[in-house]
């Protein structure tokens, strides 16, 4: 396994996990919650693969099925403590979103895309699931709502240019975009960051 499909799954099991208890809140059956789950993990790689004339990523592999399925059962079992803890959500969709935003950028670079577009769909990788998942449990989308969170992903995709820049390696690329993109949610949530409303 590669390191980038380590990050990939990584980030599944983490946006999956954060739809499934957002479900679980919701009161909705396992069949529901691992809908909104898969929905939620996948969602923003199948915009981007569909955006970018490629067949969505999960169609080639079940391995994200069953990645959402070990999700569903780690909240059967250990729902308990996944629930009781109101920052368990926050933690694993600022996981997920940072996982995603690099394997959203490093697909889009792969199909020969520029790096401006890269972090566009790094973005849409990253934030679309959520959008669809809040659609699913009938809430307002977070993406519009509260603190900084695809700006957050924006970020991220200016770390990997500057990165670049300098020279850094692939690894360390991609382990620094995505930490920066989790560092940004958790300074927005901490500081209560947030753009201006419009009115």
């Amino acid at each position: 396994m590669t390191f980038f499909t380590f990050i990939e799954i990584l980030g599944t099991l983490a946006f999956a996990i954060s739809g499934i208890r957002l479900a679980s809140a919701k009161r909705f059956d396992w069949f529901g919650a691992y809908v909104v789950g898969f929905t939620t993990a996948i969602g923003g790689g199948t915009v981007r693969d569909l955006m970018l004339s490629l067949t969505p990523f999960w169609m080639l592999d079940p391995t994200y099925l069953v990645v959402t399925a070990v999700a569903l059962l780690s909240v059967i079992a250990f729902g308990r403590y996944v629930i009781r803890f109101n920052n368990t959500f926050f933690i694993f969709d600022a996981i997920g979103l940072g996982l995603f935003t690099v394997v959203g950028i490093e697909k889009t670079l792969s199909a020969g895309f520029p790096l401006w577009v890269g972090v566009i769909m790094g973005t849409i990788t990253g934030a679309a699931g959520g959008v669809l998942r809040d659609i699913l449990i009938n809430e307002e989308p977070l993406i519009f709502r509260k603190e900084i969170y695809a700006l957050a992903c924006v970020f991220g995709g200016l770390v990997f240019w500057l990165c670049q820049l300098i020279g850094l390696g692939v690894g360390a690329t991609e382990v620094a975009t995505a930490s920066s993109v989790i560092l940004a949610r958790i300074v927005a949530v901490h500081y209560g960051l947030k753009l201006p409303i419009l009115k």
